[in-house]
């Protein structure tokens, strides 16, 4: 029993490791900026709030790989690469993904969320905010936009530091290897 044990271990401890060497395998085109990690990161628990005030965090989401992008009304590429992250939801969204947007900073009022939102045409994302800059702080972004890509654990394993086009092929083989993961 206790070699089954070691060898279970030895195995399970062999697959994270090729998780995220898979990940780093299918970085291709615009996804090649992507930092991955050997072995995921712990996420530290945070709140960010909806339109309506209520509060929610990432437990919202447990056992979904999401994709946290943090953003602002007044951020250009922020708001480029909206569209993007949109039509990623739209396909790919549901019981085992979900695109995760909060506008960060006082700035980004629920009114101008909105505004945008619908001005865009965005109608896939959440509209939710962090006027303290509570949760771009625990998750480390010191500049915008940053998308954390995080998995079905709630663990980091990948981050992109700029914008990006979410909907094409390159960004969606990413996601789909962490989804069948």
């Amino acid at each position: 029993m206790l070699r089954f044990l070691v060898l279970y271990t030895a195995l399970a401890l062999g697959a994270n490791v090729a998780q995220a060497a898979d990940l780093t395998a299918v970085k291709e085109g615009q996804m090649e900026p992507l930092v991955t990690y050997e072995k995921p990161l712990p996420v530290q628990p945070f709140v960010f709030t909806d339109e309506e005030g209520a509060e929610h965090s990432l437990k919202d989401y447990e056992g979904k790989v999401v994709l946290l992008n943090f953003w602002a009304t007044w951020c250009p590429p922020c708001r480029e690469e909206m569209p993007s992250l949109n039509a990623l939801q739209s396909e790919l969204g549901g019981d085992d993904f979900q695109v995760v947007t909060i506008a960060t900073g006082g700035a980004n009022s629920p009114r101008k969320i909105a505004s945008f939102f619908d001005k865009e045409g965005i109608d896939a994302l959440p509209r939710f905010h962090d006027d303290t800059n509570m949760a771009a702080r625990a998750m480390g972004v010191l500049g915008l936009p940053v998308s954390v890509l995080i998995d079905r654990d709630g663990n980091e394993v990948g981050r992109m530091i700029g914008g990006a086009e979410w909907d094409t092929p390159e960004a969606k083989t990413v996601i789909e290897t962490l989804i069948k993961d």
